[in-house]
């Protein structure tokens, strides 16, 4: 599995160290930045988005712990990197996936990419396994995957969907969410609650309709005051819901 890290590490000469050896050990690893201290580190973790980070402990202006309390909800793993064993403990309770020791054991490495690879590997088995969006219809809910996990959501909650090509937006009362699931997809999830495709691009619950405008296709009016144009060849199966 490809994974994407971070060195946030003070010294030159150990971040050249720990660069060259991720690069000959550990090919499925790309380094796409390095920062010499936390505030560096913190910048570029919020632009790269990595799958993990190599953190050293003792860096000028904070060690790594000041750098992780302003991320509470990260969603990267860290392997700590550092010459003092004293840290392991705090580490530990950083949730850290991995502690190495100066000067780095390349087995070591090894074993902490690996157990990071796993990780994700399992999360990823979870995501599409059990995570992609499937109709719970004892409770009328569905679950929608995301980056960091995923959201349950009240179908009835939803006003419509729209097609963006391989992806469907879904739009509720105050927000939206994208989800790479095609707008046919959730025809075919949503066809035993009052959901009717009025377009090639919408699907509308029907309980949200609150006004009819008559045309060739027409259109209906939200309960949210959103107007959705009807295709003439949708119109059949719109009005007979209201039939």
């Amino acid at each position: 599995m490809k994974l994407n890290a971070i060195i946030i590490e003070d010294e030159s000469v150990s971040r050249d160290i720990l660069r060259n050896y991720t690069q000959k050990y550990c090919p499925d690893v790309t380094i796409v930045a390095e920062a010499a201290n936390i505030k560096e580190g913190l910048e570029l973790i919020n632009k790269h988005q990595p799958d993990f980070i190599f953190l050293d402990v003792e860096m000028p202006y904070g060690n790594a712990f000041d750098l992780l309390d302003q991320i509470p909800d990260r969603n990267f793993e860290v392997i700590f990197v550092t010459a003092y064993n004293h840290y392991a403990i705090d580490a530990l309770n950083q949730h850290a996936a991995y502690y190495l020791m100066k000067p780095i054991d390349i087995d070591e490495l090894i074993k902490a990419v690996q157990y990071i690879s796993e990780i994700h590997e399992k999360e990823q088995q979870l995501h599409d396994e059990v995570l992609q969006p499937r109709v719970a219809k004892t409770d009328g809910k569905i679950t929608i995957p995301q980056q960091d996990g995923f959201e349950v959501i009240a179908v009835d909650s939803i006003y419509f969907c729209k097609a963006d090509d391989n992806y469907t937006e879904l739009f509720f009362e105050n927000k939206k969410l994208l989800v790479s699931k095609t707008l046919k997809y959730f025809d075919d999830l949503l066809t035993d609650f009052s959901f009717v495709r009025v377009h090639k691009s919408y699907l509308v619950n029907v309980s949200k309709v609150i006004k009819y405008k008559k045309g060739k296709g027409g259109s209906v009016v939200l309960s949210n005051g959103k107007e959705i144009m009807v295709s003439a060849s949708k119109k059949s199966d719109l009005l007979s819901y209201f039939q």
